[in-house]
């Protein structure tokens, strides 16, 4: 595992550089023109800025920049615009930041583990360090127990007052059937038993001072979930459920601070004519629920930096992220940022704890990505910085939504990207669908999208059936028809742009990553007949024997992971037959197209073996194919590398089987 280290002069340079990066111009129309792209390398190089926090009074930031594999960790004074320090983090892949109080930041990273002795065989193993700009000091959590297993085995949660701590689960070699709540002092890393939790306790809810007040627990055997409330020293069991797939979840503190709120199915609680709740608030003392409805549908619920209690909620619609906050004050505050940036949907990314300081991201139109900080009480607006510096607003390429039917006539919303300065008329066109399935695409700048809109390829992004953000009903209108109408959605969003004269259906190709790398798959052996050429990227090609590698996982093999994707990829039972027909390695001897592949040899997602299978398939079926394996990648292109790489080598195969011109 890695460590942070300290960096000299041209670090502390770069971080002048990229803190004083200038503001942008607004959204302007502009007369079609061509536009010289800048370099692949662009596209693909990690963000420039990777995370911002903001330090409890709003005084201070920290973020993460990157140059090349090299990610290093800026703090600033607001006030007086000094820097207050700098660390190399190195090629760690940062996946949280955030102040612990004033005077020390808190850094969780990750890297791809192998532990033969402790059973661990390739998995992302998570590790937090606490950085003090004061001393230049770094202190590793949990290392000076030697009791305990030195990684974080669930999210940390900072308590902030007189003595600020971070508390986190751990493993403890005293003590195998536990997973237990520590406390970290952020001085030492060293920690101490907060609570004692068995390993089935699988979410909690803490008070402002760090107590548990709601555990959830999930037993794999009886596949029920139990919800738990604190009642003095112990906690009593208030409700079960069965929940062999959809398991309930707790999110935080109600409005009041005397309820949880908890995300779970309640058909008992419905109302006629209405959708069923999705949020529940439940009194801590009674036990009692209550359905939270929402005018709109919320895609997530917003918490108090402070109080850790419900403030809002955000829904992501077809022109980006919009929140709504339940207090007029926090409501006030955030009408003052949306007024500061008409039409642009900012997202918020950090938050003072008075709520009078914050940051915010923009991207989209002539926009690839900007970070602002926001003074509410004066109303100022400050540049922070660029996510892709090297990309200028006009090699922005135009985004915009579009809806289409399906042929069994679901509406589909998507995005469609245009190359900059060219008319969207017989464009060629590559249809980019993207993972999950469960997740969906949003108007932002797509790094990937812009990449292939640079060199000349209309870009189809199409939140097909089984998306999120459209509801439960479209969502689980995606249950069973993996390589069938979720891949006939992408097809049918082809069809529809070539009868509007948008593209040229003789000139199409199909790329994707993960599930989206299985679309690339289906499409020249399930949807046959409409694309030229597919790149698969980290893509499932054996539906059968990836959910076999999940029973492999679990503690049972019969778990909620393999019920889940039996469920959504229409399987009755592990070991079914059936998904054969819709797996593409066991589909070789139909590809009607040359397919590309690319994986990481460290992908702890989808295992590697997956494209090994289909390349194996192909070669068999002697059709047309490349593959290529990346040295060091995960699941999610983490290396500016191997990204670079991953673009380089698809444009390259794009334009050998579905040239521009």
């Amino acid at each position: 595992m890695r460590s942070v280290v300290k960096v000299g002069l041209a670090a502390a340079l770069l971080i002048a550089t990229v803190f004083a990066a200038p503001v942008l111009a607004l959204p302007q129309e502009s007369a079609a023109r061509a536009v010289e792209p800048p370099p692949l390398t662009a596209y693909g190089a990690l963000p420039s800025l990777e995370m911002i926090a903001l330090s409890s009074s709003g005084r201070r930031m920290a973020f993460i920049t990157v140059v090349g594999e090299t990610r290093i960790l800026a703090v600033v004074d607001l006030t007086t615009n000094a820097k207050l320090g700098n660390v190399g983090v190195g090629a760690a892949k940062i996946r949280d930041l955030r102040w612990i109080g004033e005077d020390r930041v808190m850094i969780v990273s990750s890297s791809t583990e192998s532990l033969p002795f402790l059973g661990i065989e390739k998995e992302e193993l998570y590790v937090g360090q606490v950085y003090d700009p004061a001393t230049t000091r770094i202190v590793s959590m949990l290392t000076p127990n030697r009791d305990l297993f030195p990684v974080l085995m669930g999210p940390a949660h900072i308590i902030e007052g007189d003595a600020s701590n971070v508390l986190v689960r751990a493993h403890s070699f005293e003590d195998p059937g536990g997973l237990d709540l520590y406390r970290v002092d952020p001085r030492t890393g060293r920690a101490r038993v907060s609570e004692r939790m068995s390993r089935d306790v699988d979410d909690y809810v803490l008070d402002p001072n760090g107590r548990s007040v709601a555990r959830g627990r999930y037993d794999q055997r009886s596949k029920s979930w139990s919800l738990h409330l604190r009642q003095g020293e112990t906690f009593r069991e208030t409700w079960r459920t069965d929940a062999p797939i959809d398991i309930p979840y707790l999110l935080g503190l109600g409005m009041n601070g005397e309820s949880v709120v908890i995300a779970a199915d309640r058909p008992d609680m419905s109302r006629e004519g209405r959708e069923d709740a999705r949020f529940f608030d439940v009194n801590l003392e009674t036990g009692a629920w209550r359905p939270l409805r929402f005018e709109f549908r919320p895609s997530a619920l917003l918490f108090h930096p402070l109080t850790h209690r419900m403030i809002g909620a955000s829904r992501t619609e077809e022109d980006g992220t919009h929140y709504v906050f339940f207090e007029e004050a926090s409501g006030t505050l955030w009408a003052a940022v949306e007024q500061a940036f008409p039409g642009q949907s900012p997202r918020l990314v950090a938050w003072s704890d008075d709520l009078s300081t914050a940051v915010v991201f923009t991207s989209g139109v002539r926009d690839s990505g900007s970070y602002h900080l926001i003074d509410l009480e004066d109303g100022s607006i400050r540049p922070v910085g660029d996510a892709y510096k090297a990309i200028t607003p006009d090699q922005v390429a135009t985004i915009t939504p579009i809806s289409y039917a399906a042929a069994d006539g679901l509406e589909i919303h998507g995005y469609l990207t245009v190359p900059a300065g060219r008319e969207a008329k017989d464009l060629p066109l590559v249809v980019l669908a993207h993972g999950g399935p469960a997740a969906r695409d949003v108007m932002e700048f797509d790094w990937w999208s812009q990449a292939l809109a640079s060199r000349g390829y209309a870009v189809l992004q199409a939140n097909f059936r089984g998306s999120t953000g459209y509801g439960r009903d479209f969502l689980e209108a995606g249950y069973g028809e993996w390589g069938r109408k979720m891949q006939t959605d992408l097809s049918d969003g082809v069809r529809h742009l070539a009868g509007e004269g948008v593209i040229d259906p003789e000139r199409v190709c199909i790329v994707g990553a993960s599930y989206g790398g299985y679309a690339a798959l289906a499409g020249p052996t399930l949807d046959r007949g409409v694309y030229r050429c597919a790149v698969s990227v980290a893509g499932v090609s054996d539906l059968r024997r990836m959910v076999e590698h999940e029973a492999l996982q679990g503690a049972r093999r019969d778990n909620d992971t393999v019920r889940y994707w039996n469920r959504f990829m229409g399987a009755e039972r592990l070991g079914d037959r059936s998904l054969d027909d819709r797996s593409p390695a066991r589909l070789a001897d139909q590809v009607d197209a040359p397919i590309l592949l690319m994986h990481g040899r460290d992908d702890t997602v989808v295992p590697i073996e997956q494209s090994r299978v289909m390349v194996a398939a192909l070669r068999r079926a002697n059709k047309p194919h490349e593959f290529i394996e990346l040295d060091g990648e995960d699941h999610w292109l983490s290396r500016t590398e191997t990204r670079q790489r991953m673009l380089t080598e698809t444009v390259r195969f794009l334009q050998v089987h579905n040239p521009v011109d």
